[in-house]
C-alpha cells in the first residue's frame, strides 16, 4: 500500500474536522481555567488522531461490504476495491489503530478520572457504529447529529476536561459554555455530512441508505445547510458577548467573505466531484479563522 493510497484510505484531508475542535478546546482551557496539561494533551491528540483514522478506514471497509450490485461503486469508487487492497490488511490496520488509541485513552483515564472513560466510551461507540451494524448511524437521519456532536463538541469537551480535571465542575453552566464555544465546529462538521448526503442522495437510496436528505428533500436540506451556517456565526457572536471567548474572536466573522461564496456555490449546484469541496472549505476556513482569532485574544490575558 503506497502512502498516497493510505492517506486516501484514512481520509487524511478530512482531519480538519477533529484537529480544530481540539484546538478550540485547548484555547478555552487556557482562557477560562488558565490550565494546560501538556503531556495529557499530547497523548489525547495522538489517540484521537489514530482513532479518527481507524473510523475512516472502518467507513470505507463497511461501505465496500454494504455496496449493492446496482452500480459499480465497489469496483470503481470505493478505495478498497479501486486499488484492489487486501481486506485482511485493511482489517488488521484498522483494528491495530483502534486498540492502540483505546489503550492510550485508558491510561489517561487512570490519571484524570472515570469521566474521561465514559466520554471516550461514547465516542468509540459512535465511531464504530457510525458505519457498522444492520442500521449504521450514517445511514439514518441522525447521522449529522452524531457526527457534529461527537467530533465538534465531545472532542472539545474532553480536551477541556483533561486540562482542568482538577477544577472542572459537571454542571449545566460549564457544559453549556463549552457547548457554545464548540457550536461553530459542531455545525460545520454536521454540514459536511449534510452536503455529502445531498450530493449522494440517489446513490445512497440505491444502497438502502435513507439519510435526513431522503426525508427532507434536497430543497429543504439546502435550507438547513444555510441555516446551520447562520447559527454557527451567531454562536461566535454570543460567545464573545457572554465572555466565553476573547473580543478578538469577533474577527472570525471576516471568514464570511470566503464562506458566503462557497455557500452560494453549493446552493446553486450539488455535484460531489465539483461542489462538495465547498462544504470542506467552509469547515476548514471557518474553523481555522475561528481558532486563530480566539488564540489571538489569549496573548493579551
Amino acid at each position: 500500500m503506497s502512502l498516497k493510497v493510505f492517506l486516501e484510505l484514512v481520509e487524511f484531508k478530512a482531519k480538519t474536522a477533529s484537529v480544530l475542535p481540539f484546538l478550540i478546546g485547548l484555547c478555552y482551557s487556557w482562557y477560562h481555567y488558565h490550565s494546560i496539561h501538556f503531556a495529557y494533551v499530547v497523548i489525547y491528540f495522538i489517540a484521537m488522531f489514530l482513532f479518527n483514522m481507524a473510523v475512516d478506514i472502518l467507513d470505507n471497509y463497511n461501505d465496500y461490504h454494504h455496496a449493492t450490485d446496482v452500480h459499480d461503486y465497489k469496483e470503481k469508487t470505493n478505495i478498497i476495491g479501486r486499488e484492489n487492497l487486501s481486506l485482511k490488511l485493511v482489517f488488521w490496520l484498522m483494528t491495530g489503530l483502534i486498540v492502540v488509541s483505546a489503550l492510550m485513552g485508558i491510561i489517561l483515564a487512570y490519571f484524570v478520572g472515570w469521566p474521561l472513560l465514559l466520554m471516550g466510551l461514547y465516542c468509540y461507540l459512535v465511531g464504530i457504529f457510525y458505519s457498522s451494524g444492520p442500521r449504521p448511524l450514517s445511514s439514518l437521519p441522525l447521522g449529522e447529529f452524531f457526527s457534529g456532536f461527537t467530533m465538534g463538541f465531545m472532542i472539545s469537551l474532553i480536551c477541556v476536561y483533561l486540562n482542568a480535571y482538577h477544577q472542572f465542575t459537571w454542571d449545566i453552566a460549564t457544559i453549556g459554555h463549552i457547548f457554545l464555544i464548540s457550536l461553530p465546529n459542531t455545525l460545520w462538521i454536521a454540514n459536511l455530512m449534510l452536503a455529502n448526503n445531498i450530493c449522494d442522495l440517489e446513490e445512497d437510496e440505491k444502497n438502502n441508505r435513507y439519510t435526513i436528505v431522503h426525508y427532507l428533500g434536497k430543497k429543504r436540506s439546502l435550507q438547513l445547510f444555510i441555516g446551520l451556517n447562520i447559527i454557527a456565526y451567531l454562536s461566535i457572536v454570543f460567545s464573545v458577548i457572554l465572555h466565553l471567548a476573547p473580543v478578538s474572536t469577533i474577527l472570525a466573522l471576516a471568514s464570511l467573505l470566503v464562506v458566503y461564496p462557497q455557500i452560494k456555490q453549493f446552493y446553486q449546484k450539488q455535484v460531489k466531484r465539483e461542489t462538495f469541496i465547498c462544504a470542506v472549505k467552509i469547515l476548514a476556513i471557518g474553523s481555522l479563522i475561528y481558532v486563530v482569532c480566539y488564540a489571538l485574544g489569549l496573548i493579551f490575558i
